[in-house]
């Protein structure tokens, strides 16, 4: 099955939702068109009921080098209220990301720069071809990585948030790893393979379990240590009555 759309490409790949970022001539940077339709590809992924993971890789030798020149253009002669509506359809996006009930891979190769380098790190899980580039350079030109900061922050340590973006700088997969930015780096050679096998993966494991797990991780975020063991009871108590539960207490128990 394939979605062809002038900018985002969409083909269910057995279990996996494979999203594709298609502006490789330009490096497949981020605008308004992209956003909506990268957006709507991640809810019809998730409406397919065979889909146990979404995969977004781009076209072209970079996952996404952040927004076009056209978008800055836009940015600095918008109106307020223009501006307002633009940052808030990127917003959407990362938020659309987190409440999805399913994992959002980000596999990325070549360079991940600016807004690039946050939709990635908007993913929950991130995987790196070996020569992949990462960086917030946006302090550069004057802007702030105002919105990817909040995810940033919950990935890494406070002084290395501070230092990435504040500095600006590029940096190659495996301090990427190093940082906790990354999940797996795999050889330039081997990447598409090792995607797949990877995603593939959670076809082992519970959909509705790491459906609840993940809304669970990220509601907890912030919570005092009461309040979440509090909050992870009652998503115990849920999980206990769901049929993928019954049925595996049932097999684990040695039953049919």
């Amino acid at each position: 099955m394939n979605d062809h759309t002038t900018s985002v490409l969409r083909s269910q790949d057995g279990t996996i939702s494979r999203i594709t970022l298609n502006r490789p001539e330009k490096r497949n940077a981020l605008n308004g068109e992209l956003i909506a339709e990268l957006t709507n590809a991640v809810r019809v992924s998730v409406d397919a009921d065979e889909t146990r993971a979404i995969v977004i890789s781009a076209a072209g030798p970079d996952f996404c080098s952040g927004a076009d020149l056209a978008s800055l253009q836009k940015i600095s002669e918008a109106s307020v209220a223009e501006n307002v509506d633009d940052a808030r359809s990127l917003l959407n996006l990362f938020v659309l990301i987190r409440q999805v009930p399913l994992p959002v891979i980000a596999a990325v190769h070549g360079r991940a720069l600016a807004g690039g380098c946050g939709l990635a790190t908007a993913c929950d899980l991130v995987l790196a071809s070996s020569s992949a580039r990462f960086g917030y350079p946006e302090v550069k030109i004057g802007f702030v990585p105002a919105m990817v900061l909040a995810i940033l922050r919950r990935n890494v340590s406070e002084k290395h948030a501070f230092e990435l973006l504040t500095r600006g700088r590029q940096f190659g997969a495996q301090e990427a790893k190093e940082l906790g930015l990354v999940n797996e780096v795999f050889g330039d050679e081997t990447f598409a393979q090792e995607v797949i096998a990877y995603t593939k993966k959670f076809e082992g494991t519970s959909k509705s379990a790491v459906a609840l797990t993940k809304s669970l991780l990220y509601q907890v975020d912030g919570f005092a240590y009461l309040e979440a063991l509090e909050t992870g009871a009652d998503v115990n108590v849920i999980a206990r009555m769901t049929e993928d539960c019954q049925k595996g207490i049932t097999r684990f128990l040695g039953g049919k």
